[in-house]
């Protein structure tokens, strides 16, 4: 559904993207992980067509990206674009319009996509008064509007609380279902691990590594992560580098990759001798893989 490849761009003297290159299948929910002034937001603009590639392209259904696209496309942006003094109904109204949806389907599509979101109380009332996470959600609603086959959702579930977050996570999950190909920025690595099919890491502008969870769990060979805590970290490490453990730190927490899953009480002994004040065990998560790929970039 979206094929990019090859794409550059630069700004003047600064590149953003570097021979980016990713394949989206219908139906795909895929995450573009990086940290600010990674190129995420550059990579959006080409595709929906604000800007356009030094080298490279973009194909939307099998077309370059043009206006003709997009009809195909329905993006929700980092920040809202909403008109504050209009009202919800209003604003799907106006955006239906501008893709060309007939006045009869819009008041469908007003009514199914305020539902789908959890707003259809709200057709009424004025953006403005609107509280942020109410915003955010309407934003997702005008994204889908006009039954796009690819949506390119940009931090949704920045300023929702747990329980807007589950349900964007939700309406997410039925777009899928639907065959809608989504692709899904965020800095929240637990809705990224949840939702994604694939993921893709990308900083200064290069596109690290991507793939599906179990993939990217290669880049770290190790069975779990053990964080420990010990008022002698030296004679921790020392025990862990006789058995070729690899150390890590992890929000200032000393850690290391075990290459095999241990009993309790056989972990404890290879660290016999050193004060351990407390131990924790998890597998390998998305966390640990997005550290180790941007951090050693």
């Amino acid at each position: 559904m979206l094929d990019i490849q090859n794409l550059s761009k630069t700004f003047g003297p600064r590149r953003v993207l570097t021979d980016v290159t990713l394949r989206l299948v219908p139906g795909e929910v895929y995450g573009l992980l990086g940290p600010n002034g990674a190129g995420k937001t550059t990579t959006i603009n080409l595709l929906s067509g604000l800007i356009r590639p030094d080298i490279g392209r973009v194909l939307i259904a099998g077309e370059a990206a043009s206006d003709r696209t997009k009809s195909y496309l329905g993006i929700m942006p980092q920040q809202n674009l909403l008109y504050q003094s209009l009202t919800c109904g209003e604003n799907l109204a106006f955006f239906g319009k501008i893709y060309g949806l007939p006045s009869s389907l819009r008041s469908q599509r007003i009514f199914t996509c305020l539902k789908a979101v959890n707003l259809e109380d709200r057709v009424d009332s004025i953006v403005g008064a609107l509280s942020g996470g109410m915003q955010r959600r309407l934003s997702l609603a005008v994204a889908i509007v006009h039954q796009p086959k690819l949506v390119v959702l940009d931090e949704p579930t920045t300023g929702l609380d747990i329980e807007a977050r589950y349900d964007v996570w939700e309406l997410i999950r039925q777009l899928k279902h639907q065959g809608v190909t989504v692709l899904l920025t965020t800095h929240l690595l637990d809705e990224a691990e949840r939702l994604c099919d694939r993921i893709g890491f990308l900083k200064q502008g290069h596109l690290l590594a991507q793939g599906s969870l179990s993939e990217l769990r290669a880049y770290i060979p190790a069975q779990e992560v053990v964080t420990i805590q010990t008022t002698d970290e030296a004679a921790a490490m020392a025990k862990a580098k006789t058995y070729g453990l690899t150390q890590r730190r992890y929000d200032g927490q000393l850690a290391f990759w075990l290459p095999e899953r241990l009993e309790l009480r056989e972990l404890l002994a290879k660290f016999e001798g050193c004060p351990i004040d407390s131990i924790a065990r998890s597998p390998v998560t998305l966390e640990h893989i997005y550290l180790e790929m941007t951090s050693s970039f």
